[in-house]
């Protein structure tokens, strides 16, 4: 397992060995101790949730208020999908920074952002499978999202691909709008929960 740390601080992406013979493959996609190692703090874990989308459906950008937020452990078993992070942090200074990571079933590999970061991803194929474990439960009071389309933030999505989006992901605001509307975490409550964490 090799972590590396993304654009976005506090994002981390996990290249994942796997072992495969004439049964099958096995792979290690999760390991608590080396991600705490790597991160600075453990992912306390309080729901595990799983999505399977056809090729162009494009969910997020998501993120939940601090405290608590919602860490997020995000690996692809099977399809390919482009999983992106998004600093919405207020007084970060990558505040409106993205980066890309392809996961794919056929090449393992997980992304972890910590609380109060924007999460998104577009399914490249057909049947493309999303599991994610997270640190806090779902509550549709605290969780928000910023439209994956918002040309300010210009993500990195395929040019080839007819988009699908949720009513809610269509109706949300941009970046700009979701700054001024006093929905985005701030960096300050952030790095609170993140000390809170490591304590």
């Amino acid at each position: 397992m090799d972590i590396r740390q993304l654009a976005v601080p506090d994002a981390y992406v996990i290249d994942l060995v796997s072992h495969g013979d004439s049964r099958g493959r096995f792979t290690e996609w999760y390991r608590a101790d080396l991600l705490a190692e790597a991160a600075g703090s453990a992912l306390p874990l309080a729901q595990a949730n799983h999505s399977v989308s056809a090729r162009g459906v494009l969910r997020g950008v998501h993120f939940a208020l601090v405290p608590p937020g919602q860490a997020k452990y995000v690996y692809c078993p099977a399809g390919r999908v482009l999983d992106v992070v998004v600093d919405v942090r207020v007084g970060s200074p990558t505040f409106g920074v993205s980066e890309a990571v392809l996961l794919d079933g056929e090449q393992p590999r997980a992304v972890y952002l910590a609380e109060g970061l924007g999460h998104a991803f577009v399914a490249l194929a057909d049947g493309s499978s999303v599991t994610y474990l997270v640190s806090s439960g779902y509550d549709p009071t605290r969780e928000f999202g910023v439209h994956p389309l918002d040309p300010e933030l210009d993500l990195p999505w395929p040019g080839d691909l007819e988009f699908e989006l949720s009513a809610k992901d269509a109706a949300a605001p941009t970046l700009a709008q979701a700054r001024e509307q006093g929905l985005l975490p701030t960096m300050a409550e952030c790095a609170a929960r993140y000390a809170q964490r490591q304590a």
